[in-house]
């Protein structure tokens, strides 16, 4: 192998190409490539450090079972070991990067001998109706701001949107009269969302405040006067402005549980199955590639199997 081909396979130039790949092929969201990055940066850290040696060519099952003894005793800045669920992610960033190779005939070892961690199922976090009621009305909507985070909080709620896609909208693709838009969501793939009639209502209330032609759906109230262009762009409202603001309302509402646009995600979704929807266009609202994934949700319908047990067998 020439000593330039030799470089381009480094374990550094690997990842970096895997990490474009998921960026541009795999259309992964910039907080997923984030965490990719930082999991890959440890392994190649300590696959370095550990061997001596830059080529991920040589990686053994062996290796792989150190690598996890390393990450059983890592600790963070505070001290603290990593969760178990941790663990299982830098892992299952390994594993990807494996199978990128592999497509690529680049030589390392099989992504198949690569277990993934078991780790205990989590119950997942969602609010009831009457919490939802409780989230959306501790807004002010006296005013432009207050009128843009309920509109935003009835959009997650009504949609199921992940807040990337929730993030990403512009005016000219809500279609406030038919009450639906299509957009193209995690791993490039299209679904269309639909709108209640009150989140209509409240994004009516909201575009009708809005003096501006910015492209953006939500955008910030500081800092106008920084903008420079035509379509608005730099005043988009961030992902983080929106899990903060989402956050901000629970402590409003008084809610027990830490908020966060997923768990509106998750609300919409129990709420749909408990209210007697089939899992397959749960699935398809949510934009979930396998029904696998929405199956998470199914412990909502516990209640009702019960009920239907009791009633044919008395």
């Amino acid at each position: 192998m020439s000593e330039k081909k030799r470089q381009d396979e480094s374990l550094k130039k690997l990842i970096k190409r895997y990490l474009n790949h998921i960026e541009i092929e795999k259309n992964y969201s910039k907080y997923t490539i984030r965490n990719y990055a930082k999991y890959l940066s440890v392994f190649r850290s300590w696959f370095e450090k550990t061997f001596e040696q830059e080529y991920i060519e040589r990686l053994t099952s062996d290796m792989v079972s150190s690598y996890r003894l390393f990450l059983s005793r890592k600790e963070d800045e505070k001290g603290r070991r990593l969760s178990p669920t941790t663990q299982s992610y830098y892992i299952i960033a390994l594993r990807a990067l494996l199978k990128y190779l592999s497509k690529k005939g680049i030589k390392s070892l099989a992504p198949e001998k690569v277990d993934i961690p078991k780790t205990e199922s989590r119950r997942i976090k969602f609010l009831s109706r009457e919490q939802v009621e409780r989230l959306l009305n501790s807004t002010d909507t006296t005013d432009e701001k207050g009128l843009r985070d309920r509109a935003i909080m009835e959009v997650l709620f009504s949609t199921g949107l992940r807040v990337s896609e929730i993030a990403k909208l512009n005016r000219d693709q809500i279609d406030l009269k038919s009450r639906e838009f299509g957009i193209i969501g995690k791993g490039r793939r299209a679904r269309l969302v639909f709108l209640s009639e009150r989140a209509v209502m409240w994004l009516k209330s909201y575009l009708g405040s809005r003096e501006d032609a910015y492209n953006p759906l939500w955008i910030r109230y500081a800092g106008r006067e920084s903008d420079i262009t035509s379509s608005g762009e730099s005043m988009r409202l961030s992902v983080r402005s929106i899990q903060r603001m989402v956050e901000r309302y629970r402590k409003i509402a008084g809610l027990p549980i830490r908020v966060s646009p997923h768990v509106l995600r998750h609300s919409f979704a129990t709420t749909l199955l408990s209210s007697g929807a089939d899992l397959r266009s749960v699935q398809e609202m949510l934009g979930h590639k396998n029904v696998a994934t929405t199956q998470i949700y199914t412990h909502v319908t516990n209640p009702q199997l019960k009920r239907i047990h009791e009633k044919y067998m008395k």
